[in-house]
């Protein structure tokens, strides 16, 4: 399923992919799983399960008002485009959701903080895969080098745990799985299926998917769930190379995430997986 995977050193492409059964957690393919890249906004699932979770425990109000940041912040996203100086919270989590909201997220770790994030990613395991940053427009010396870093080994396993309803618990983890259904984004690994990008939160021809993406000048990242009738499955598809590489290089990745997305999708027509 990830033979189109292929790194490249003389352009510093480096990949590292996963895909395992969703339900019995078996690895169904894997490309250096456990190795760690630069994974620009897959890092926000965390602060989405975290703000999930005080929703949850009664720490937080889902309709509390919060308000846009002093400090805008631009790329993806849409608050930074709109007239509403404000956002409830649930709001402003289905932006990140939805469009990877840059300025939501900012806004919704000033609530939560940076640290309570990294204490949910201990708890949950995760020993390679971390937000590590708010988002900024520009990165300094004095700041981390990348938003978030992660293996697809710990990703594929963090999406079909949510799949499954194991993260904190069921109903946290349809929050998150809720806000990211929303997301717009299927350029990558998700763009095989077929889907509608603006309104695919319900099955089509069969098949449910959500996602979140990372991108970069120099990173490409598609990590979610889809599923048929005849199973489940976790992906974490993780690119990164050289900034100064050829710009054919994004279209090459791009074109070898869409080949993995089709061998998914041809997998999943094929024998059941587990249930």
């Amino acid at each position: 399923m990830l033979d189109a995977l292929i790194d490249d050193p003389e352009v510093g492409l480096r990949w590292s992919a996963c895909v395992v059964d969703a339900a019995s957690r078996e690895t169904l393919a894997a490309h250096a799983p456990d190795d760690v890249l630069s994974t620009a906004s897959i890092g926000k699932i965390l602060l989405l399960v975290e703000l999930a979770r005080r929703f949850d425990a009664g720490e937080l109000d889902r309709e509390q008002a919060v308000s846009r940041a002093d400090d805008p912040v631009a790329d993806s996203g849409l608050w930074q485009v709109m007239d509403a100086s404000s956002l409830t919270l649930a709001d402003a989590a289905r932006l990140v959701g939805a469009v990877s909201d840059n300025l939501a997220t900012n806004v919704l770790l000033d609530v939560v903080g940076l640290d309570a994030v990294a204490r949910t990613a201990t708890a949950l395991r995760l020993r390679r895969t971390a937000l590590i940053d708010r988002v900024r427009d520009e990165r300094g010396p004095e700041h981390p080098t990348a938003l978030s870093h992660g293996s697809a080994a710990e990703l594929s396993a963090l999406v079909a745990a949510l799949h499954r309803g194991d993260v904190v618990n069921p109903r946290v983890s349809a929050d998150v799985r809720d806000w990211l259904a929303l997301g717009t984004d299927l350029s990558m690994v998700a763009g095989a299926f077929g889907l509608d990008p603006l309104a695919h939160r319900d099955p089509d021809r069969g098949v449910a998917l959500w996602n979140k993406t990372g991108t970069d000048a120099a990173v490409r990242a598609d990590v979610g769930a889809v599923r048929t009738p005849a199973g489940a499955l976790g992906y974490a598809v993780l690119a990164e190379w050289s900034a100064e590489a050829p710009p054919e290089v994004r279209d090459d990745v791009l074109r070898a995430m869409r080949e993995t997305g089709r061998r998914l999708r041809a997998r999943l027509a094929e024998a059941p997986l587990h249930r």
